[in-house]
């Protein structure tokens, strides 16, 4: 695979990346790769191509993508995740046995039934948590104190309750020592991708110095969502909590779309406006990276280099 030369030591890439259990997902515009560090010691890499190449065009447009990039993400960062919880012996399966054909399907039903559960349960929880309630918590506290009717008072209140919440469940899961370690794998990837971006080679040393602070993170995408939905919900009038509460899960997608906007022109231009608007991701990953380990950037240099394309063109951001 190519390497990184001077002559792009100012180039932005498009290929983004993943902190997985105990390793790294790089997805590049041709091929995926995640490099997973083995119980045994030994790096496992697995490759595939690069899914949703031939989108229509209407799904590349402006404002529409996102959505769409965003879906794809979720989707495949989970599955990726799974699969290194596996190789990473996290989950250990048990001993495997003659299996009647008919049990087999009854299983397999049962475990896709509880994970499609678990995933309407896990959506359930996030509405109540991020719209229902703070819309709630609002109407409440303004039966209190009139003054604070009015929806520029609301759409701050809510949105700055969604922060707080989200801010504080990063810092409990960061209290745990797995989750650390994942953290520890996400600074490797910014380092890794920084250090492509430089036009320098991929070796420890190169990216040991480089900064764990990546504008086009995903725990910055994150932020900004959150901050144009608190924006969006100045701008719905007052109604019943139940109705607004549907109205705000219909823009989501809006607000997801404008994110990703954001978040390609943070990644693109350097200027006192893109500073401003990374400047709350850029804070927050502070908690969701930490410093890695040589073997960490090891596993990112193994995916890093699965991804890069032959034609250095192809991945321009």
């Amino acid at each position: 695979m190519n390497q990184p030369t001077e002559k792009n030591c100012a180039k932005k890439t498009s290929i983004g990346g993943q902190a997985l259990i105990e390793g790294i997902m790089m997805r590049g515009p041709q091929t995926t790769a995640m490099a997973v560090r083995h119980v045994s010691g030994e790096i496992v890499v697995e490759e595939w191509e690069t899914k949703g190449l031939n989108k229509p065009k209407w799904m590349t447009l402006p404002f529409i993508r996102g959505l769409f990039n965003f879906i794809d993400s979720m989707r495949y960062g989970y599955t990726c995740l799974m699969r290194s919880a596996e190789l990473s012996g996290l989950e250990e399966e048990p001993p495997k046995k003659e299996e009647d054909p008919a049990e087999k399907k009854g299983t397999d039903w049962l475990m896709n039934g509880l994970m499609a559960a678990s995933v309407v349960l896990g959506l359930l929880l996030a509405v109540v948590l991020f719209i229902w309630l703070p819309a709630f918590l609002f109407r409440l506290l303004s039966s209190f104190v009139p003054a604070l009717h009015n929806a520029i008072l609301r759409g701050v209140f809510e949105g700055v309750f969604r922060m707080v919440l989200f801010v504080g469940y990063i810092l409990l899961v960061s209290l745990m020592k797995d989750i650390r370690r994942v953290f520890m794998y996400h600074g490797a990837e910014h380092k890794t991708i920084f250090c492509y971006e430089q036009g320098l080679p991929l070796t420890v040393e190169n990216i040991r110095g480089q900064s764990r602070f990546h504008p086009r993170c995903g725990t910055s995408f994150m932020i900004l969502m959150l901050l144009v939905g608190m924006i969006i919900s100045m701008l719905i009038p007052d109604m019943n909590t139940i109705l607004r509460t549907a109205i705000k899960l219909l823009t989501i997608p809006l607000s997801v779309g404008v994110g990703y906007e954001l978040i390609k022109l943070a990644g693109r231009c350097d200027n006192r406006f893109t500073r401003i608007i990374s400047a709350p991701g850029m804070w927050l990953q502070r908690i969701t990276t930490r410093e890695p380990d040589d073997s960490m950037i090891e596993c990112a240099i193994e995916a890093m280099n699965r991804v890069i394309p032959e034609d250095e063109s192809l991945d321009r951001w």
